[in-house]
């Protein structure tokens, strides 16, 4: 089936700002609160929210099959479940009907009045409920960069990190959409050139640079999916902030890895931007040496040309933007993440969310943490402001952007924005 939505031709009859992240070629989706507070499944043009809700009630999708509350939801899970075919004759629909040429809404002002809504007048939830979520660790020069600090930098890359997707299993009750605070944890840490830990708040609160994919249901317990196959079973992908405590977690991950240093809390984009919405930025991924094993091995351009900046603001500050790298750089893909995630038969499911793993480039300005950027902070950023940044400061907020954008079209994720808060204190 055709993907008529991507026609890079193709213009709205909804005003769409020169550089929008959300042209009529996007059409991402989410789920946000209208006015009337009214929850509701919807997606983006421009700067309107379109209630796809009122659209289903409306006849807009005939058609389409679709159960009569697909959109009258407070997440997206049932939708994704639908599969690849739905997604692309849905978002194949809401381009036709947006499409300058196409009267039938444009020219109807009643049902306009509960379909469009200005962004500013809606509150973006959280998309999906979030069943499982698993982070990976699959930039080569984040973990030669961590290994270089922590291990032996002529040996900074473990043995396994070449042949597999390195992963471990996060938490889903700590995933939260962009614009909510986060608190400064408390923890366990062990002070340097002492041997017995104090408990205390993290002293070095580290943002990661990351993208995030959501799943449909994948397979049934047992089950392998090839790695040729795994793209057909992502939705879309969001920007993810997956905050770190550096200290907490240097004491505790030996020997089973992050814990409480990264489970307190996870930011994410409201708007999952489809794999369809991306097809036209697929390019190659880094040269893979050694090859992987034949599970894994794929050909052909499975990886994507996503820009990615990191901007952090002071309390009542500018904003000071610290990286720019691309999703491009990741060594290990999407595809093969997920091949290997169902390789022993782990069920995935609608809803589930895949972490790719801290995003650094070549280059020190790429570096995809506070941690990378100020060398465990022996080199501290400055501020405009005349401050400086080893980690990231109590009222500092943290934004991520992304976009793709070629000579005919530019396709965003919008951002994750969010502030760090001092450790939360009962009342």
């Amino acid at each position: 089936m055709p993907i008529t939505a991507n026609n890079p031709n193709r213009k709205s009859w909804l005003d769409v700002p020169v550089d929008s992240d959300f042209p009529i070629q996007n059409i991402p989706f989410g789920v946000f609160l209208t006015k009337e507070n009214i929850v509701t499944v919807g997606t983006r043009i421009g700067d309107y929210a379109i209630d796809l809700g009122a659209l289903q009630q409306l006849n807009y999708f005939e058609g389409i099959e679709l159960t009569d509350d697909m959109f009258m939801q407070d997440t997206l899970n049932d939708f994704i479940s639908d599969g690849k075919k739905t997604w692309r004759l849905v978002r194949n629909r809401i381009a036709d009907i947006f499409d300058e040429t196409n009267p039938k809404l444009r020219d109807n002002d009643k049902h306009k009045e509960v379909v469009v809504f200005k962004i500013s007048e809606v509150e973006m939830q959280l998309p999906v409920l979030i069943g499982d979520y698993t982070d990976f660790y699959s930039s080569k020069e984040h973990a030669t960069n961590v290994g270089k600090m922590f291990r032996d930098p002529e040996n900074a890359l473990l043995p396994n990190w070449l042949h597999i997707p390195v992963g471990y299993h996060g938490r889903s009750s700590t995933i939260i959409p962009s614009g909510i605070p986060v608190h400064r944890p408390m923890g366990q840490t062990l002070p340097n050139g002492e041997t017995t830990p104090v408990f205390g708040p993290s002293r070095l609160v580290d943002f990661e640079l990351e993208t995030a994919f959501i799943t449909t249901d994948v397979n049934i317990m047992g089950e392998n999916i090839p790695v040729y196959e795994a793209e057909d079973y992502i939705f879309g992908m969001v920007l993810l902030n997956d905050w770190s405590a550096r200290d907490i977690q240097k004491w505790e991950y030996v020997p089973l890895g992050p814990f409480l240093a990264k489970n307190f809390a996870s930011s994410i984009s409201p708007w999952i931007v489809t794999l369809d919405a991306l097809e036209p930025f697929r390019t190659k991924g880094p040269k893979q040496n050694p090859a992987p094993l034949p599970y894994l091995q794929l050909k052909g351009k499975h990886a994507f040309d996503i820009n990615l900046e990191v901007a952090i603001t002071p309390k009542n500050g500018v904003e000071n933007v610290v990286s720019h790298t691309n999703f491009k750089y990741m060594y290990w893909t999407m595809s093969q993440q997920l091949a290997h995630h169902t390789s022993n038969g782990c069920r995935i499911n609608s809803g589930d969310m895949m972490g790719s793993g801290t995003i650094s480039g070549p280059t020190p300005d790429s570096f995809g943490s506070m941690l990378e950027l100020t060398w465990g902070g022996k080199n501290p950023i400055q501020m405009n402001d005349g401050s400086e940044r080893k980690f990231i400061n109590d009222y500092d907020t943290v934004t991520i952007k992304g976009y793709s954008k070629n000579n005919e079209v530019r396709i965003g994720f919008g951002e994750v924005t969010s502030q760090l808060l001092p450790p939360f204190v009962r009342q």
